[in-house]
């Protein structure tokens, strides 16, 4: 199922703090992304974010889980925890500074 729309704007309300904080729809469901790192997604009104050294420790006690079928095991934020603007923000800004920036997308000759 979708996530709705509401949620989707919460959670980008809540991380302003973050940095450069963004979505983008993916499959049904949404990617989260911080200063073009991809950190996340927000699949069935849940928040899954890559679990990193840094984000595990900042987010402890947590519990993993995967976003969908076949995906690798993310932490997943309960919603309650959603409501602290600056924790949320900061498990975002930890967990992009662990991961590396995006390969850049090369054309293939001819496209």
């Amino acid at each position: 199922m979708a996530p709705q729309r509401r949620t989707v704007d919460y959670l980008l309300e809540q991380t302003t703090g973050a940095g450069a904080v963004s979505t983008k729809p993916m499959f049904g469901e949404y990617g989260v992304y911080v200063d073009g790192k991809m950190i996340g997604s927000i699949c069935d009104d849940q928040l899954y974010v890559k679990s990193t050294a840094s984000g595990r420790l900042h987010a402890e006690p947590v519990s993993e889980a995967s976003p969908y079928s076949g995906a690798k095991l993310h932490l997943l934020i309960e919603a309650d925890r959603w409501d602290d603007a600056e924790w949320l923000s900061d498990l975002l800004r930890v967990t992009a500074a662990e991961l590396p920036m995006p390969k850049p997308r090369t054309r293939k000759p001819g496209a």
